[in-house]
């Protein structure tokens, strides 16, 4: 499949020879890369077949619960899991003082496959539908996320930027701020250098409209798993470095009550055998044509938001970012060049014409975001689903009504109850991440938080 063999690991001793640790990076449900530290005479039995760890660890919670429910076929007695180097991963970790590097993962079968239990699976099983179909998708990711001001109190500060000649701190929308490129100078170039290093192929970069906000790109891939993978990397070198450079980041969804949300872009389109973008049209107009696929891959993406939306917002916390004003969808709604959709088509050529889906949180799980994106296109493309009329640019959303699932525990009973997303990602896979989820917001919820105490315990 995609693993590497020992002759990679030789190659990169040979020109790296000072390295003497190796970050095993394992991708859990939750987004995280579970991560152990190998010395130097361990690394042969990694990329040799010989490295287990517990079949439990992908499906850990947050914090590294483990919840109730799971599969007892599969998590009974917590038995080891083999997990195999993923080619072309290994990599030195610049951020760090350590002559260390690290590898990518994967949960693997004894014959070299993806495992079920590894998060990529479900993305590899729809893959296998647009094989079937002859098409080939081609994804893109955008990123948000906050930086924030190293500190010791109970709650976290975003990195502002500073008002020249001052003490003073710009609050405000700074978007696009040439002075929070100049002022963070440091930080980006050791980003780009760590995603070079990496092989992550970043593009632009670039502060958000909220202050200590910014959105990082990667470029478009033809291979939906190496994006994913590109993804899960990109927000690891995000939160590496900003450490090293005594700031935190988050790819939480909503750290801040009055800002806004962190935003999960998945930018597709699909390809046939020869090359030839199928949402393309024949003639390039202003507004374009919008091609009967590309009506059809909108109309199944919209069919399947509800029993997605738990995968597009997987935490409790993600469901702030869904108010009004919030610069997040708030319902299905599609257009052209409309940036308060959740389903926009980008102004573009022809041969680059494709569909932004805008719903998915920064928090959630980049390999299921990609296979319910991918899923919803072909479901549309195979059934000849209809979209509904689309929003002309002109019309304001800003202050619309929110339609979409607003909690954790509705979104997931529409997954359970979900027709599509079980023929595409597994059944399986719809149990076990239900399970997981659901578990996560029960403890969650029985939690007493400091607001109670404060709306309700001198009250009542």
């Amino acid at each position: 499949m995609n693993f590497a063999d020992r002759g990679e690991l030789d190659d990169f001793l040979q020109a790296h020879p000072e390295v003497q640790l190796l970050e095993v990076l394992m991708p859990d449900m939750n987004g995280l890369l579970r991560c152990k530290r190998i010395q130097r005479r361990e690394f042969a039995s990694l990329f040799e077949g010989g490295f287990t760890v517990p079949v439990t660890v992908p499906f850990l919670g947050i914090r590294g619960d483990m919840y109730a429910g799971q599969d007892q076929r599969v998590v009974g007695g917590d038995p080891d899991q083999l997990i195999l180097p993923v080619a072309g991963t290994l990599a030195p970790i610049p951020w760090v003082d350590s002559p260390t590097a690290q590898v990518l993962t994967g949960f693997a079968t004894v014959d070299g496959r993806y495992a079920d239990t590894d998060p990529r699976a479900p993305l590899l099983r729809v893959l296998e539908r647009y094989r079937a179909s002859g098409l080939s998708p081609v994804v893109a990711t955008e990123l948000e996320f906050y930086l924030l001001e190293d500190g010791d109190g109970p709650r976290p500060t975003p990195r502002l930027g500073r008002i020249p000649g001052t003490n003073q701190r710009q609050h405000g929308i700074q978007y696009c701020m040439a002075d929070d490129l100049i002022e963070c100078d440091a930080f980006l170039e050791d980003v780009r250098r760590a995603c070079e290093l990496q092989a992550v192929p970043l593009t632009a970069i670039h502060s958000e409209f909220s202050p200590g906000q910014w959105e990082i790109n990667t470029h478009h891939e033809h291979d939906a798993l190496l994006a994913g993978d590109h993804a899960m990397l990109l927000k690891r070198i995000i939160k590496g470095v900003a450490r090293r450079h005594g700031l935190g980041a988050t790819f939480m969804a909503k750290p801040f009550a009055d800002q806004g949300g962190s935003g999960l872009h998945i930018h597709a389109s699909a390809y046939r055998e020869d090359g030839s973008n199928i949402f393309a049209h024949d003639e390039a107009t202003t507004p374009p044509t919008l091609t009967e696929p590309l009506r059809r891959a909108i109309g199944g993406l919209q069919a399947t938001i509800d029993e997605a939306m738990a995968i597009f917002a997987p935490n409790p916390n993600s469901y702030r970012r869904f108010t009004p004003g919030a610069f997040a969808p708030a319902g299905r709604s599609w257009g052209y060049d409309h940036r308060e959709v959740a389903l926009r088509v980008p102004a573009s050529t022809e041969d680059n014409r494709r569909v932004e889906h805008r719903i998915a949180g920064a928090d959630a799980n980049p390999y299921f975001v990609l296979a319910a994106v991918l899923a919803g296109i072909h479901y549309g493309l195979e059934r000849g689903v209809a979209p509904d009329t689309p929003v002309q640019r002109e019309v304001d959303l800003s202050r619309s009504e929110v339609s979409i699932p607003q909690r954790l525990d509705m979104a997931l009973e529409l997954l359970r109850a979900g027709t599509v997303l079980p023929q595409y990602l597994g059944e399986a896979f719809i149990a076990a991440f239900a399970t997981q989820r659901q578990g996560e917001s029960d403890l969650y919820h029985a939690q007493v938080p400091d607001l109670d105490y404060a709306w309700y315990l001198r009250a009542l």
